[in-house]
């Protein structure tokens, strides 16, 4: 631990709840932002829980088809936009002025309140569970009929849609700042071709977002105005058009994939590097393949519209196929970053390493799925289920798991448990693996999505008990997880500045930074400043040493080195 991390720690005041609550601190911010939104996670992990033991076997043991249908609508929205979204603008909000050498965020009033819009706004969504007729029942893509007030008459699909319009104006204003801050806030000597990979991810990320996320308020608000205001955007008999709410929706709805992805890319890009000892393969290639990324995603969003017949299907599925070229670089280059590295696995890394293996079967399949001949055989089935969540649990839950594991030190001046969290990353490996590789089978043999009960065809009950078992695994799997983070808390913070040999300018600072965040910076010559810093002091150091060395054989056997 360097004296300087001391120094701030024992000067660190008691902090009372009502300075969190008034905080424009980034660092707090990105704390809040991560708190809530593993609050949701959790939940969101309880629903999906209550669905899995619906359908351990045929018939209905627990829910009827109502709640059936409220279990499935608010574990999407809840996964999707009040945990992965959220959990985004935590790693930015907690790391982007830190990576690019700023004292905070260019607006940091407007970052609290983005923060506040969002939990708000979720909260809202929550509130459905108050309301008669309880929470949104439309699935979490809320495709009308469905979403219109002739089939779901419950309050609670009015305040899913008020809730979601505020927390996108939330991602909205954050992803502004995140644009603002990395464009002007960086400290001298990092050129954008020096920015962090992480940073290059939540730029193209912010972009998306903008681009995207007013799609989304846009189809909400004449949502709204159909179900209260007597319009009739989307009802056909009225002169409306359904699948104008798919087109705006997955113009918002395939971005967000990218959106809940490319910053867990970032992530790995932090963590694959410092424990292989070694710079990160290829940087110019990741952020150009990061930028093709985000340009293909806007161009992809109908391929979820294959069976509609409504769309031109050669070009949705040549742009599908294309983004898995960028997304390939990536991988390949995370492999040859380890390769011939010196590779350590403490949880960081391991959880990094599932995170490979599990989204490349995420995208492998989604290539097959980007085929419409395939995907009219395996469109709203538990096929599309599995790859959904090969994607997104299997590459997003993972990476924010490293993330946590990696950055917990910095943010907390504590670490996690290293027993535990190999406890955690296996029992969620296995258990993963258990869950959704049967559901691959369940989708070709055509079992449909978002049903309560299904028919005892062969082999169906069977995988589907197999699956639920896994699930049980992945909840049983938060346990260490979250016992690790209380035993944490209950020590003293006593990690280094720097516990893991990073390479970006966060570990530079003191665990955990200061208010203004750095006291220095060292020189800026390559994305690896900390690194550099780190190596040239280890060289001054040596050569120190040898001049010493020379000086005492220059002064000979029983005389003193130098003056005196």
């Amino acid at each position: 631990m360097s004296a300087t991390g001391i120094a701030v720690r024992a000067a660190a005041p008691r902090t009372s709840a009502l300075t969190w609550l008034a905080t424009t601190d980034h660092k707090r911010v990105g704390i809040l932002y991560g708190t809530a939104a593993f609050g949701f996670f959790l939940f969101g992990g309880l629903l999906a829980l209550f669905m899995r033991a619906e359908l351990v076997q045929p018939g209905q043991q627990i829910v009827d088809e109502q709640t059936y249908n409220q279990l499935f609508t608010m574990h999407g929205t809840i996964m999707m936009l009040l945990f992965g979204t959220p959990m985004v603008a935590a790693f930015a909000n907690f790391l982007v002025p830190l990576q690019v050498g700023a004292a905070d965020m260019v607006f940091p009033r407007l970052n609290a309140l983005s923060f506040w819009l969002f939990l708000f706004g979720g909260l809202v969504v929550m509130s459905g569970y108050l309301a008669a007729g309880g929470p949104a029942d439309t699935g979490w893509t809320a495709y009308p009929p469905n979403s219109e007030l002739q089939y779901s008459t419950t309050t609670g699909t009015d305040l899913w849609i008020v809730g979601l319009g505020l927390t996108g104006v939330a991602t909205i204003l954050g992803a502004v700042n995140f644009v603002a801050t990395i464009y002007t806030r960086r400290a001298p000597g990092m050129s954008m071709l020096r920015v962090p990979m992480f940073c290059w991810t939540i730029l193209v990320t912010s972009i998306l977002i903008l681009f995207s996320f007013p799609a989304l308020t846009a189809a909400l608000v004449m949502l709204l105005l159909d179900r209260r205001f007597g319009a009739s955007f989307f009802i056909p008999a009225e002169g409306g058009d359904p699948l104008l709410w798919q087109h705006l929706f997955w113009f918002f709805g395939h971005p967000e994939v990218y959106i809940l992805a490319l910053p867990f890319f970032g992530i790995l890009s932090e963590v694959i590097p410092v424990f292989s000892r070694k710079p990160l393969f290829g940087y110019r290639a990741m952020a150009f393949a990061t930028v093709l990324i985000g340009a293909y995603s806007m161009s992809v969003w109908a391929h979820h519209m294959f069976t509609t017949g409504g769309i031109n299907l050669p070009f949705f599925a040549i742009t599908s196929f294309l983004i898995a070229v960028p997304t390939g670089i990536k991988i390949f280059n995370w492999l040859a970053t380890m390769i011939r590295g010196r590779l350590t696995f403490p949880t960081p890394m391991l959880f990094a390493t599932g995170f490979i293996y599990l989204f490349v079967i995420g995208g492998i399949t989604g290539v097959i799925v980007a085929s419409p001949p395939i995907d009219f055989h395996f469109q709203d089935t538990y096929f599309v289920v599995a790859h959904l969540h090969n994607v997104l649990v299997g590459g997003s839950v993972f990476a924010v798991f490293s993330g946590i594991y990696f950055w917990f030190p910095k943010a907390f001046g504590r670490r996690l448990s290293e027993r535990l969290g190999k406890l955690h990353f296996w029992s969620w490996v296995v258990g993963f693996i258990v869950t959704f590789l049967p559901q691959y089978q369940l989708g070709a043999d055509g079992m449909p999505r978002r049903y309560v009960d299904y028919p005892a065809n062969t082999g169906w009950p069977e995988l589907n008990a197999i699956s639920s078992a896994g699930s049980l695994l992945l909840g049983l799997g938060m346990l260490p997880f979250l016992l690790a983070v209380v035993l944490a808390f209950r020590r003293p913070p006593d990690q280094p500045d720097d516990p893991w040999g990073g390479n970006s300018l966060e570990w530079w600072t003191s665990s955990p930074p200061p208010h203004h965040n750095f006291r220095s910076l060292p020189p800026i010559r390559s994305e690896r400043p900390v690194w550099d810093a780190r190596v040239a002091a280890s060289e001054a150091g040596r050569a120190h040493a040898s001049r010493a060395e020379r000086a005492g054989d220059e002064a000979g056997p029983g005389r003193p080195a130098g003056p005196g």
